[in-house]
């Protein structure tokens, strides 16, 4: 790098610091209240993606759109019928129509061992929103999945987080469910165990509605027209119950913010970047992106979901060594912790890419909490974010990109789809995936 190099790539970064637009694109964002896939809210925020985008210098943005399946939420209710007690109940996304009356029966954590120890054959199956320590962190996908292929006719997902906070979260992948679900706060989550112990029955009930649907996907480049391109992107969708500040208002404002500085850097090859839709529902944006793109031609896909929340930075490496190698790199050279974790997930954007054999990085942040904190319930709202968290993780978001632009092809190796699979059994994932049908049946 030059002298002129870096002079322009320093000054891109000091400005960082005391940039306001980034809490301005979160405060236009968050002001649109529900952005769930496939309503007009998510329009309207692809709208100010593309904007913002544009603004920040990015070059040939255009909106993408792609068909999907909207999930629209009507009314739910969970009532112990024994007791005559209703709790406060939200349905999640894809959960269909349903009544159903039964006994409650509690599976702790909902892992498949304590899943299998109980029956809940024609049952309502209450489970926690977090794991047992020392676990890997088990989504609520395969927990609901697992439970109903065990025969419960009805899921019920409690907090772990205190503050009468019912969760929420989608059931599948883009698709209705087989059995209707609802979030209940861990308040009420402490009654059910007590209703669940005298084995007493509820009734739950949801009305929704799942209908043919259409989102897009923002896209637009950076840097030069070059065979070989990085993709930068984040999910700019959220749930319908709050304003979706920190899942995930944080992540593609950092994106934006990143953008910004990556437009001011001579990078050696293009930078794809995108702000997806439908993430929260399936995935299904980047599954569009993944599909549209030449993914010979990326060198490395950097997702950026959760990051700008918390303080530190978390790179997840999805078994990648040569992006792990990549910010520890980075960490180093800026004297920032960067915390690098190997071990792969598929419940993010990066997922459609490395399943394909794209090295990743997901950038995440979290409280020290197993769960999300406030993600997914009422309570995931703008007063809960810091932006100096978002410039921050913005500049080391693009630190990231330049320095993977900078990598020699042959040293991003693909992924080997026999050594991924077995990265997913070594992590316990397999099981869960199979019950959400998550498990790639090239990997069989």
């Amino acid at each position: 790098m030059d002298d002129h190099d870096e002079t322009a790539r320093d000054a891109a970064l000091g400005r960082t610091w005391t940039d306001d637009e980034p809490w301005e694109f979160l405060t236009r964002l968050t002001r649109l209240g529900d952005r769930m896939g496939g309503s007009e809210g998510e329009r309207r925020a692809a709208e100010l993606v593309a904007d913002a985008f544009r603004d920040a210098g990015v070059r040939d943005v255009r909106e993408e759109s792609f068909e999907m399946q909207a999930w629209t939420r009507g009314s739910s209710a969970l009532a112990v019928t024994t007791e005559d007690r209703e709790f406060e109940t939200v349905a999640l996304p894809y959960s269909p129509s349903g009544d159903v009356t039964g006994e409650l029966v509690d599976v702790g954590h909902g892992t498949p061992d304590e899943v299998d120890e109980r029956d809940v054959a024609g049952k309502i199956a209450v489970a926690s929103t977090t794991t047992p320590p020392g676990g890997r962190f088990v989504h609520r996908m395969e927990k609901f999945s697992y439970a109903v292929e065990r025969g419960a006719e009805a899921f019920v997902f409690v907090n772990h987080v205190p503050g009468q906070l019912p969760p929420t979260g989608s059931l599948k992948f883009d698709g209705e469910a087989a059995a209707p679900a609802v979030g209940v706060s861990k308040e009420s989550g402490g009654w059910l165990t007590d209703y669940a112990e005298e084995s007493a029955e509820a009734r739950l009930t949801v009305e929704a509605e799942t209908a043919d649907g259409e989102s897009r996907n923002v896209v637009g480049r950076l840097g030069p027209d070059t065979d070989e391109e990085v993709v930068l992107l984040a999910h700019y969708d959220a749930h319908d119950i709050a304003e979706g500040a920190l899942d995930n208002g944080c992540g593609i404002t950092t994106v934006v913010t990143a953008a910004r500085i990556l437009a001011e850097l001579d990078l050696p090859v293009g930078v794809r970047v995108a702000g997806v839709g439908c993430e929260e529902t399936g995935l299904t944006g980047a599954e569009h992106l993944a599909s549209d793109l030449d993914r010979d031609r990326i060198k490395a896909v950097v997702n950026v979901d959760g990051a700008g929340r918390f303080r530190d930075l978390v790179a997840m490496a999805h078994t990648s060594e040569a992006t792990a190698d990549v910010a520890r790199t980075v960490a180093d050279e800026t004297r920032h912790p960067i915390q690098v974790q190997s071990e792969p997930h598929p419940f993010s954007d990066q997922w459609p890419f490395v399943r394909a054999g794209v090295p990743a990085l997901q950038l995440h942040s979290d409280s020290g909490e197993r769960g999300r904190g406030w993600g997914h319930t009422h309570a995931d709202t703008r007063d809960k974010v810091d932006d100096r968290n978002i410039r921050e993780h913005a500049m080391l978001a693009a630190l990231l990109v330049e320095e993977l632009a900078g990598r020699d092809f042959e040293k991003l190796p693909r992924l080997d789809a026999d050594e991924l699979a077995d990265a997913f059994r070594a992590a316990d994932f397999e099981t869960g995936m199979r019950a959400a049908d998550l498990w790639p049946a090239e990997w069989e």
